[in-house]
């Protein structure tokens, strides 16, 4: 028996553009035509056309669900069995990101809360943008600093978000002096106000040893993102991010305890 081309678009629950694109892509052709050159599908392409869907259903792609059905000697099972591994770390993916949302949603309840007056007073031109939140989530999940970081994040007051970032603001205020005068990355000056940032981190979040605020500074440089909650993108100069890394890096070097040679106790 035959069909018509919207009978089977109709059977399979897709559109007859759908099976047009499926004809001229060569993926599925009808197996004959009416005399006034309709296409006419029979048994065996509705077989090829459910095999078609169900491999769409798993995500292949039509390039790949045509070597399947093509090639005779393709091994459909190791096929299914690597796309079952991929959709397992979708899931995985999908689960954490649905525990961030949750957090998200938990920390908006719990937070403090503030008109849209209230927090452009508090933290003026920077911006939390919740593309990199949710990165960021994801890259340190797991890691006791980000949940610290959070809860504390969570549970201040409005009156200390306005000191911290009064206290941000001055910090940045400094370095952008230092940066427009020249002082070097790796000198004194510098290396103070990157200690400064250090123990702004870990007064208001979370300890910040030095080997942890390398990391967040080579965030500044990797992710404009990060950059914007430090100095707004109004304030930026160009290098600027280079150089607090750099800061950062040497202050962190300049902290880091002495090595004693073991030559020298023998």
């Amino acid at each position: 028996m035959s069909y018509s081309v919207g009978q089977v678009a109709a059977f399979a629950g897709v559109t007859v553009r759908t099976l047009h694109h499926y004809d001229k892509a060569g993926l599925l052709s009808p197996g004959s035509r009416s005399h006034a050159g309709y296409r006419l599908y029979g048994d065996a392409d509705l077989a090829r056309l459910q095999q078609i869907l169900f491999y769409r259903e798993l995500g292949f792609t039509l390039d790949e669900t045509a070597a399947i059905l093509e090639d005779p000697q393709a091994n459909a099972l190791e096929h299914l069995q690597a796309r079952q591994r991929r959709l397992g770390e979708e899931i995985a993916r999908l689960q954490r990101l649905s525990e961030v949302a949750e957090r998200a949603i938990e920390v908006q309840r719990t937070g403090v809360a503030m008109t849209p007056q209230e927090r452009f007073e508090v933290f003026g031109e920077i911006a939390f943008d919740l593309s990199y939140a949710t990165e960021a989530e994801l890259k340190w999940t797991g890691s006791e600093g980000r949940r610290e970081a959070m809860a504390r994040a969570a549970a201040h007051t409005k009156e200390d978000w306005r000191r911290l970032m009064r206290e941000a603001t001055a910090w940045r205020a400094e370095l952008l002096t230092a940066f427009d005068e020249g002082e070097p990355a790796d000198g004194e000056r510098a290396g103070d106000l990157a200690e400064e940032h250090r123990l702004h981190v870990s007064r208001w979040f979370t300890s910040c040893p030095p080997d942890m605020h390398r990391r967040i500074a080579d965030d500044f440089v990797a992710d404009p993102r990060a950059f914007a909650l430090v100095v707004p993108p109004s304030q930026q100069r160009p290098g600027l991010a280079s150089y607090l890394r750099e800061a950062v890096h040497a202050n962190a070097a300049r902290r880091a305890p002495a090595r004693t040679d073991p030559e020298e106790n023998r």
